[in-house]
């Protein structure tokens, strides 16, 4: 792991900050990382993203060695609801992850898009080719993938301008009370589990804004439909949690003894909306509950 070694030429107030203007070569999540792998010092101690930099402070930095690695196709089946030369939409199946790393090399989404369609759009480069959004590797459902660069822009536009809209069903545990109703907290890394997501003060990360509402009360659970109005990393299962009601089979945020033998979160991507980069149109599409899904719904008794 080669180091970097050099004296601060300035005041700053936070260290990060002065890293990534020194180091422009690392990106804010290089820089985050090499941070949580203890590998920053300040005049010989262990540093911290947010401590203030003092001219002339000896800065090392131990900088990873970088890997680059390249999505191959693989012939995996997809369910791919909709596609024409600029987009496809794709109903991905649960325990799929979406693009290569963190050690999923093969077997991902990314995988089997390269086998199955004839071009991905590269603005997300060689490990993430045509990905416009995510969603996580235990969630089933809707996404869309770019075949070009232009349809990349326009989706991710529409994303970020919240004119994308999508719209996920969940089985939580316990019975909700409330008929509907919106979730406005921020959401940043859990400072106690740095692999988790959390609701965190104002400052301390993203905000994050779910809608909700009940479709079915269950004896012991509670079927909702969720709407997206921002997109974070885990934020409908963050905000069942903070409700006080997790997601039915989820791993992460759920409750530890499950009723069912479920593979992961009864959470599912059921329908996407989006204006067709290309020709304007306004296009919608929904996808079923997987079978797992349904097969646990058949076993509840509704509440009257």
């Amino acid at each position: 792991m080669p180091k970097k070694s050099f004296t601060a030429e300035k005041d700053c107030s936070r260290l990060d900050v002065y890293l990534s203007g020194y180091m422009p070569e690392l990106t804010r999540s290089a820089i985050k990382k090499i941070f949580e792998n203890s590998c920053v010092f300040v005049n010989g101690k262990q540093a911290k993203p947010s401590q203030s930099v003092k001219c002339g402070d000896g800065i090392e930095v131990d900088v990873p060695e970088a890997k680059e690695y390249f999505a191959k196709p693989e012939n995996i089946p997809l369910d791919i609801i909709y596609q024409d030369e600029h987009l496809a939409v794709i109903n991905k199946p649960q325990g799929m992850t979406v693009h290569i790393g963190n050690g999923n090399y093969e077997g991902t989404l990314v995988n089997a898009l390269l086998y199955n369609l004839d071009n991905l759009s590269g603005i997300n480069g060689v490990i993430r080719p045509g990905i416009v959004h995510r969603i996580d590797k235990d969630t089933s459902g809707l996404l869309v993938v770019a075949k070009n660069d232009a349809a990349h822009l326009s989706l991710s536009k529409q994303i970020e301008e919240k004119t994308c809209h999508r719209q996920y069903i969940a089985l939580l545990e316990g019975v909700l009370k409330q008929d509907n109703g919106v979730v406005t907290t921020y959401i940043g890394r859990d400072p106690k589990d740095r692999v988790k997501m959390a609701v965190v003060p104002e400052g301390k990360g993203k905000i994050a804004i779910t809608e909700y509402e009940v479709l079915t009360r269950y004896q012991g659970y509670t079927l909702c439909k969720f709407n997206l109005k921002t997109g974070r990393t885990h934020q409908i299962r963050v905000h069942a949690k903070y409700l006080g009601h997790p997601v039915v089979g989820d791993p992460v945020y759920g409750i530890k003894k499950q009723k069912f033998q479920l593979n992961g979160q009864l959470l599912h991507a059921q329908r996407l909306e989006f204006t067709h980069p290309a020709t304007g149109e306004r296009m919608s599409f929904e996808a079923p509950l997987p079978q797992y899904f349904t097969e646990v719904l058949d076993k509840l008794k509704p509440i009257e």
